[in-house]
């Protein structure tokens, strides 16, 4: 991964050359911010949620990104998701300029090309588990009863360790089996990255690790790239590497965090 803290640029993985004379080019990386900031007014001021951040992520990586409330890590998400629209820069999912996206296009990019993982699960009610982990497929036109729809949510259902539950309601699953059925949801596309907003925070610890697990394997196993966002130094310590955002600009990076040395780094993100 390649970031640029502050004013400095510095690379915590190594990450993909270019292509030497007479050799295929490399894969577009999954996620590409550049110079990217997200401004509003507060109190008759401006203020930058984010502040000309610079990042690139390249395929089947898992970045964790930290930082104290407030510091601008949830806007990070929503800019790099396509949730919500910079002020100025420019954010790239393998390749696609989403600035240069109508409205519908942009949907349609969250719905076929990114998967998202959330705190609140957004588990439709009436409908049953296999469904549910298909919507993405059924947003998209397809009919739930398709041998292709159904066989491709069984699938992941079965990769997250539901392959039994899939006739049942949501509500009869405990909290940490809902979550992998957003987990299966996020999968079911094949996403070009899967976003993971806080997805262990209302989970206990053991029941935590098992999600962390899955998405750990997403990446390992299937070559998905993953980007979460934590305020857990364990959750973050089963990334690839981490990045650390205060006041609206990333300060800090590591590569392959354990928890002490993350526990330290929002330390110090105190004394700046």
């Amino acid at each position: 991964m390649r970031v640029r803290t502050g004013k400095r640029s510095s690379t915590t993985s190594p990450g993909t050359s270019a292509a030497h004379h007479g050799r295929a080019a490399a894969p577009e990386p999954a996620l590409v911010l550049e110079s990217v900031t997200r401004s509003y007014r507060r109190d008759g001021k401006q203020v930058n949620a984010l502040d000309d951040v610079s990042l690139t992520l390249e395929r089947g990586r898992f970045l964790a990104v930290m930082g104290r409330s407030g510091s601008g890590k949830t806007t990070f998400l929503q800019c790099a998701a396509g949730l919500d629209q910079p002020t100025s820069g420019t954010v790239r999912i393998g390749g696609t300029d989403l600035s240069r996206l109508s409205e519908a296009a942009l949907t349609r990019l969250r719905r076929d090309r990114i998967g998202f993982v959330f705190q609140a699960l957004n588990l439709v009610p009436s409908l049953t588990v296999r469904e549910n982990t298909a919507l993405p497929l059924l947003l998209s036109g397809e009919r739930p009863d398709h041998p292709d729809v159904r066989e491709r949510a069984l699938r992941v259902l079965a990769s997250v360790g539901l392959g039994d539950r899939a006739d049942d309601s949501p509500h009869r699953l405990s909290g940490g089996q809902q979550q992998r059925v957003a987990i299966a949801r996020a999968l079911v596309n094949n996403p070009a990255v899967i976003f993971a907003d806080e997805p262990t925070g209302a989970l206990d610890p053991i029941t935590a690790r098992d999600v962390l697990a899955l998405l750990r394997d997403a990446v390992d196993r299937e070559g998905h790239t993953v980007v979460m966002v934590t305020h857990d130094p364990v959750a973050a310590s089963w990334s690839d590497e981490a990045v650390f955002i205060e006041d609206g600009r990333i300060v800090d990076a590591l590569d392959k965090p354990g928890p002490e040395a993350v526990s330290r780094a929002m330390a110090r993100l105190g004394e700046r």
